[in-house]
Formats: structure tokens, sequence, C-alpha cells
């Protein structure tokens, strides 16, 4: 919904990138391929790809769950933030833009490390949990159609870890949430995901106001 955090004035936000930023090279071209399509507004804000590093690093996760990937830059965040032996499961329904992706991830030495499944999410959540993936996920990341929130949600605590973390993007939705007048369907489904885990006691909870908003739940053992 918006390639930057909400609610920062344009000076304020320069001044964040000028003095927090630290982005590689190969996800600034990313960043700038991404903007010239017309779904540029669906790339996470860089500030919230280098934030989603630093918790992969801080939990030390090995194992990363995508759900949504696009061009992929959050996916290319978050394996350069593992150590080498870390892999990511990626998800997504689009051959155009994983296209985009792959082409980066080769790029960046990461081909082998990171694993692209296309098709409906549920369908592959739905295997991984069969063929034994539940609990061997570190961390995962949730960006993809918001009628679908809660269902991922609940297939991504299955299969990540206790003490693992679960991001869920544009949970703010550019401010539409608490805009009583905004009855649209993602709207509405934003905050029904918003409501069903706020009162997830299988978790802790933050909601984060970076980018879009980004939810950050733990879950607990």
């Amino acid at each position: 919904m918006t390639t930057r955090s909400m609610g920062l004035e344009p000076a304020l936000n320069d001044y964040l990138l000028e003095h927090s930023l630290r982005e590689p090279p190969l996800l600034t071209e990313l960043r700038a391929e991404t903007g010239q399509l017309p779904q540029a507004n669906m790339q996470i804000a860089p500030e919230q790809g280098q934030f989603m590093g630093i918790l992969a690093r801080t939990i030390a996760a090995r194992r990363y769950l995508e759900v949504g990937t696009f061009t992929g830059y959050s996916a290319l965040a978050v394996t350069l933030a593992m150590p080498q032996q870390g892999e990511t499961t990626c998800l997504d329904i689009s051959r155009e833009w994983t296209k985009i992706a792959e082409r980066y991830w080769i790029r960046a030495g990461l081909a082998d490390r990171i694993h692209l499944h296309l098709g409906a999410a549920n369908d592959t959540l739905d295997r991984l949990i069969r063929d034994g993936w539940s609990g061997d996920y570190d961390m995962a990341f949730i960006d993809a159609d918001k009628p679908g929130y809660v269902a991922y949600y609940e297939a991504c605590l299955t299969l990540v870890r206790p003490g693992g973390l679960i991001l869920v993007d544009n949970t703010l939705w550019d401010g539409k949430v608490a805009e009583q007048d905004a009855q649209d369907e993602d709207t509405r489904a934003i905050r029904a995901f918003n409501l069903h885990v706020q009162e997830d006691r299988r978790v802790d909870l933050s909601l984060v106001p970076i980018g879009d908003g980004l939810t950050i739940a733990r879950k607990r053992a």
C-alpha cells in the first residue's frame, strides 16, 4: 500500500533513510526496478526490510517462510541477514513478478537457498504441514491477499517454532482501518485479522507503525 513508512513528512522520511538505512546496492537496484511497475506500491519500505533483517538476526533465524513474495525484496533482505546455512521458502502466484525476484536472487548467489513455490498459498501451506514442517520455521512474513490473512496466519502459527516470529504487513492499511466509512473488502479483512490476533493468547503481540503497519507476533511456548 505504501513504499515508505506512513505518517512521516517527506523531510523526516529523507532524514530517516539518510541516517539509518544500510541498503546493499543489489537491494537498491531491485527496489528501483520494482518502482517502475504499475504495482510498485506493493513494495515494502526499505527501512522495513532492514528491520526484518534485524529481527531475523535477533532470533538467529535459519528458516524463513514468506507468503507473498512479489519481486523478492523482502525475501532477499531477510535471506542476506541469515547465516550461510539459512534457507527461505517463498509462496506466490505470479510467475511474472517472481521472475524478477529470481534474477536478483541469482545475482546475490542465493538461488540455492531461496525455494519458490508458485500456486495458491493455502494449498502450499497445507502441503508443508502434511510434509512434516510444523515447528521448523523460525520466522514467517505474510504480505498477500488480505481476505486470506487469518488462514495464512493460522498455518504459519503451526509451521513456526515456539519463540519464532510471524510478521504481517499492511495492518494499518494507510490509516483506513480507523476510518469508519472505509468498508471495502480488504479493509474489513485487515480489521478482522487485527482483532483475531489481538485476542490470540498463543502469541505475544506488537503492531509497529513502520511501512504500512507491521504486526509482530511471537509464538509462545
